[in-house]
C-alpha cells in the first residue's frame, strides 16, 4: 500500500508510476536541462537506482517531434519523461500506441490534449505547477513512491527545492503549496535548513558591496546598480568590509552586522519613497542545504540553482547532473567556470538592451538581439532588463534571439503582479507563436517559443493584442 508521501493527491497515481518504472528490464530517462530539470533527472536517477532499476539519462533542451522520434528509435521500452513530456503527450501518445515504448511522465507543465496512464502532473489534481510544484518536485513525489522497503529518499528534497527555487515558484520570497510539503521532509531529512534573511542573491560567494550593487529586484536609490554607492553606504554603517585583505562576504558577517546592514537598507529605501510592498520584499526566507560548506554556491539554494542553470545554457547538462549527484571535483569546477562566462555573457547582454531600448507597443515592450545575445540566455536578459532606465516594470517584455538560419527564439517575463491580473505568458505565446507557424509555452509568468525568421513583427502584433485582451 502506497504511503501517502509529501503530496497525497498524487500518491495513488505516483505509485503506479513507480510499480511500472520496477516492471521495466531498463528505463531511458529523459529530462529538460534547465535547473528544473537537472534536479528532476537527478532526483529520479538517484530514485532508479536506489531501486537496482537499470536505466541510461539523456537530455533535451526541447522535447519535439524530432526528439521523441530519436528516443522512440532506441531499444528502450519505458521511457521515464521528468519536467517535460505533459506538453507532447500527443507526440508521445502516437508513439505509444505505435508500441514504441510505455511512456511515464514526472512534470508540471501544461498537459496537451492527450491522456496516457503514468502521468503525474500536478495540474491534473487541481495543484498549481507554476507556483505549487515543480518538475523536480514531481519527480521527488515519484522517487518517494519509489523507495525500496528498507530506503528512504528524503534527502532529495534537498535537490527539488533547488529545482522548485531555480524554476522562480517562490511567491513573495518563499515555497507555497505543495512545495511547503517538501521543504518540510527535507528539514525532516536534516539536509535542509530554513530561516529568515536578506532575499539578496549572492550571500555565500559575492564581496559585500557587489551583493548590494547587483541587488537590483528591489531597486534601492544611491546603492543597487552603483558600486561607489554601495561601498559609501556601507562604510557609512561602520562595517568592516575587508578581513586579512580579502573582501568579506554575507556569510562571513556577525548576527549582529547583517542586523545592521538590514536595517540600514530598509531606512534607505523608505527614506528614498521605495514602496513598502517592495520593501518588504527585501526580506524572505531562505534555504540552505546544510552537507555543503559555508560561502561555497552548492550551500545556497538559489545561489546551486544559478550553478546549474549556467550548465545547461552552455549545453553540458552532463556536468549540472554530476554537481547534482555529488561531484565536488571536476564537474563542480567546470561548472563554475561555466558560471563566470555566463554571468559575463549577461552583463553584456543587459549593457547591450540598456543602451539599445526597447520598442514599446500599446500592452508590452520588445527587443531583438539578433545573434548579438545567444537565444540561451536572452529570457534572463529580459527579465534582469526590467526596471532599468527605460524598461518599464508594469509591463511585459518580449525579447527575440537568433536560434539558427530560419528560426528565432522568443522569450516573454511578466511579473507575479501582473499574472494576478489576468497575464498569462504561456497563453500568449503559445497563441501568437502558433499563429505564425511556430510553438511555444510555458509558465504565467515567464514563457518561450520558437518562430520562423521574418514573422517577429506579425507575432508581436498578435501578442500585444493577447495580452491587452488578458489585462483587459
Amino acid at each position: 500500500m502506497a504511503t501517502a508521501g509529501p503530496v497525497p493527491a498524487l500518491a495513488e497515481r505516483a505509485a503506479s508510476c513507480a510499480d511500472r518504472l520496477r516492471e521495466a528490464d531498463e528505463v531511458l530517462l529523459a529530462s529538460h536541462i534547465d535547473a528544473d530539470g537537472l534536479t528532476s533527472a537527478a532526483v529520479a536517477s538517484s530514485a532508479l537506482e536506489r531501486a537496482g532499476i537499470p536505466f541510461e539519462t539523456v537530455f533535451s533542451k526541447q522535447l519535439d517531434a524530432e526528439e521523441v522520434a530519436a528516443i522512440a528509435a532506441t531499444d528502450y521500452d519505458t521511457v521515464l519523461f521528468t519536467d517535460f513530456g505533459s506538453g507532447q503527450l500527443d507526440i508521445i501518445g502516437d508513439h505509444e500506441a505505435d508500441g514504441d515504448f510505455t511512456p511515464v511522465v514526472a512534470d508540471h507543465h501544461q498537459p496537451a490534449d492527450a491522456t496516457t496512464e503514468f502521468h503525474l502532473n500536478p495540474l491534473l489534481f487541481d495543484i498549481d505547477g507554476s507556483s505549487e510544484l515543480s518538475g523536480a518536485g514531481a519527480s521527488y513525489v515519484l522517487a518517494r513512491a519509489l523507495e525500496p522497503e528498507d530506503g528512504d529518499n528524503r534527502d532529495l528534497a534537498a535537490l527539488a527545492v533547488v529545482g522548485a527555487v531555480g524554476d522562480m515558484q517562490t511567491t513573495d520570497g518563499e515555497l507555497v503549496g505543495a512545495n511547503t510539503a517538501i521543504v518540510e521532509e527535507g528539514r525532516a531529512a536534516g539536509v535542509l535548513e530554513t530561516g529568515t534573511d536578506l532575499t539578496l542573491y549572492g550571500k555565500q560567494t559575492r564581496p559585500l558591496p557587489k551583493l548590494l550593487e547587483y541587488a537590483s529586484d528591489v531597486y534601492i536609490p544611491g546603492v543597487s546598480n552603483d558600486q561607489n554607492g554601495a561601498i559609501r553606504f556601507l562604510d557609512g554603517l561602520g562595517i568592516d568590509l575587508k578581513e586579512g585583505g580579502d573582501w568579506r562576504r554575507w556569510v562571513d558577517l556577525t548576527d549582529d552586522e547583517r542586523q545592521t546592514v538590514a536595517s540600514g537598507l530598509v531606512q534607505r529605501a523608505v527614506s528614498k519613497g521605495v514602496s513598502a510592498d517592495r520593501i518588504d520584499g527585501l526580506v524572505g526566507t531562505t534555504y540552505t542545504l546544510v552537507d555543503e560548506p559555508e560561502g561555497t554556491e552548492l550551500r545556497d539554494v538559489s545561489e546551486f540553482s544559478t550553478l546549474l542553470n549556467a550548465t545547461a545554457r552552455y549545453e553540458r547538462a552532463d556536468v549540472g547532473l554530476a554537481v547534482c549527484l555529488g561531484d565536488r571535483g571536476d564537474a563542480l569546477e567546470r561548472a563554475r567556470t561555466l558560471l563566470s562566462e555566463h554571468r559575463r555573457n549577461l552583463s553584456e547582454g543587459l549593457q547591450w538592451v540598456k543602451s539599445e531600448g526597447v520598442t514599446r507597443e500599446e500592452n508590452l515592450q520588445w527587443f531583438h538581439a539578433g545573434g548579438r545575445i545567444r537565444e540561451t540566455i536572452v529570457g534572463i536578459i529580459a527579465g534582469m532588463a526590467v526596471g532599468a532606465d527605460g524598461v518599464e516594470r508594469g509591463t511585459p517584455i518580449v525579447a527575440f534571439a537568433e536560434k539558427n538560419d530560419e528560426e528565432v527564439k522568443v522569450s516573454a517575463r511578466g511579473t507575479p503582479s501582473l499574472t494576478r491580473r489576468g497575464l498569462d505568458l504561456s497563453a500568449v505565446m503559445r497563441e501568437a507563436s502558433q499563429a505564425v507557424g511556430g510553438d511555444g509555452g510555458g509558465h504565467d509568468v515567464a514563457a518561450g517559443a520558437t518562430v520562423p525568421k521574418g514573422t517577429e513583427e506579425e507575432f508581436v502584433a498578435r501578442a500585444d493584442k493577447l495580452v491587452g485582451e488578458q489585462l483587459g
